[in-house]
Formats: C-alpha cells, structure tokens, sequence
C-alpha cells in the first residue's frame, strides 16, 4: 500500500485540479508499488492512469487481403488474457516487464529522442506460451492483438509474398498494435540452404528489408518452434531474444494454481506428488489435461476435482502423445 505522505499528496493535488502535480504524484506510487514487488498493482495503476481503448476502431477491422485469393492478410483480436494468466521463466517476465514500462513512458521516452523496443523474437519448442505471452502484452499495453496468417501471406505467384509483406508492414505502421508473426521461419528461412529456391531467398530479403525500414508505433513479435532454421541474418534485426521452454516445478506448481483457480479439489496443488506427474509436459499439455480432468469432474457429477481424475487425463494425454508420434 502506498505511504500515507504520497495518498494525501494525492487527495491534494487532485481536490486542486492540478493535474501535472496528479500524474507526477501517481507515477511515484506506481513506482514504490513496483518496489514492492507488486507489479500486478502497478500495472493496473498505469492502465487508469494512461487509459486503455476499450473497443476496436472502426479503422482496425479492415486489414489488407491477399489479391490473389482475397484472403485476410492478419487477423485482429481483441486481446484479453492478462500478466497474471502466464506462467514465465524469471528472465523472461523482466524482459517483459521492462518493455511494457517503456511503452506506459513512450512519451517520456521519445521527448529524449528514444522509442520502445519495438521487435521481438519469441523461441522454443511448441506449447510453451509464445502465442499467449504474444497476447498478453498486448493486453496489458491495452492495443489490438493482429496475428498475421502466414498460410495467407505466402503465395504461389512470383513475388506475391513480397507484395503481401509489404501490405501488412504498410497496415501496421499507420495503426498502433501489438502483432505476432507465427512460424515466422516460413519468412526467414536460412538462404544458404541449397534446397531452398530463389522465391524464398527473395522472401528472405524482403523480411529483412521491411524489418529494417520498419518506423511505426506497432510492436513486432516473430515466433518460431524452428529457430536453429532462420537466417543468420535475421537475428539482429530483434531487439530482444526470448526464449521459451517447457516449465520447471516451480512453474508447473503456479500453472496449476492459475489454471485450477476456482475449481473446488479435494487434493493440495502443492503436494510434490502432484506437481511430478507433470514433469516434462507442456505449458499447452498441462492446460489440456485439467480441461479434460474438470470435464470428467462435471460429467460424472462430482462437485471436487480428485487426483484420480488427474491420472485419467493424464494417461489420456499419454496415449495422445504415443499416437501422434506412431502417425
């Protein structure tokens, strides 16, 4: 809770309507809260303090199309999943944090003649929270989410995929937004490979072009299960590298307390037993496990959540793991 000093200054300058003496005051609760370690209260503080838009402007609901098929280039959501709904490695969630800071300061930080990082790439094995992580900020800095369809932007036609590139940096320049490139490995693909032919070194190009020209407001974010297969070259075009992995105990143990929040259980989600049997899964495994264990839960007609309806989904998702590996 902030000092009783900075609450009254508050009351006082906002009874005064001095509003500058408000947000100066304001600022510095946020930053003692984050002193605190209370960072989901400092950023709640930064969203009623910038403001957030609530709804999607009309201007956000018109992305470009693919001329060949007339297919959405990028899809716009409206991002709701928050900081407290992912689960991060420790260096992971500073990185974040820190940039979410810069872009609740950008004005501050470009009256010095700075901007916000503005390029991520996301790395890791599938299901370990790049997409959501994606998601979040953009929740958190309160802009549309676009998730660009790459099966859209590559095209058959010579040159197409260079020109649907340039349509969506086009779009995303002129509208503040977070926007995630998914298995951004079909734009940046290594150029040295010899099986590869010239349209995709062209792609290639192209990429890093657009990357290098890139002057708008949106924050870029490539993700990518394959990263040992992009460009050398592409790697310090992003500003920050992170990389995802699947989750340690630790981070097994707040995933289940996030996902479970609210189901009524006769077990104790920090039994070390528990915990276990979801070793080596996940993020994505461990979220379809409880969906199914809570589905059991319902459709049986019990009113708690027990270990055996764990094993179950677990032994479920077993099977479902061995047949995908047999297919």
């Amino acid at each position: 809770m902030a000092s009783g000093k900075l609450l009254r200054q508050l009351i006082k300058t906002g009874i005064e309507g001095n509003i500058e003496a408000f947000r100066q005051v304001s600022e510095e609760i946020i930053r003692e809260e984050r002193r605190k370690h209370h960072h989901l209260l400092a950023n709640d503080l930064e969203k009623i303090l910038y403001g957030r838009p609530q709804n999607l402007p009309r201007n956000y609901l018109q992305p470009p199309k693919d001329k060949d098929r007339g297919l959405p280039l990028i899809h716009i959501l409206q991002a709701t999943r928050r900081l407290e709904d992912v689960v991060l490695s420790d260096e992971n969630f500073s990185i974040i944090e820190e940039i979410l800071k810069e872009y609740h300061y950008e004005e501050r930080l470009r009256s010095y003649g700075l901007v916000p990082t503005n390029r991520l790439l996301f790395c890791g094995p599938p299901g370990c929270g790049k997409t959501l992580t994606a998601e979040v900020i953009a929740s958190e800095l309160g802009r549309p989410f676009g998730i660009v369809r790459i099966d859209s932007v590559v095209s058959s036609l010579l040159g197409e995929t260079a020109a649907n590139l340039r349509k969506i940096f086009d779009y995303i320049s002129n509208i503040p937004m977070v926007v995630l490139f998914d298995e951004f490995d079909a734009l940046a693909k290594e150029r040295a490979d010899q099986t590869e032919h010239g349209e995709i070194k062209r792609v290639v190009n192209a990429t890093l072009q657009m990357l290098d020209d890139y002057r708008g407001r949106s924050l870029l974010i490539a993700a990518t299960n394959h990263e040992m297969i992009l460009d050398i070259a592409i790697w310090r075009r992003f500003e920050e590298v992170l990389v995802f992995d699947r989750p340690n105990i630790e981070q097994i143990r707040r995933l289940l307390e996030i996902k479970l929040r609210g189901v009524r259980r006769d077990f104790d989600i920090s039994d070390t037993n528990i915990v276990y049997k979801f070793k080596g899964l996940s993020h994505a495994d461990i979220e379809r496990i409880l969906r199914r264990a809570v589905k059991q839960m319902i459709l049986s007609g019990e009113e708690f959540l027990k270990e055996r309806h764990l094993i179950a989904a677990l032994q479920r998702e077993e099977a479902r793991q061995k047949r995908i590996k047999q297919g």
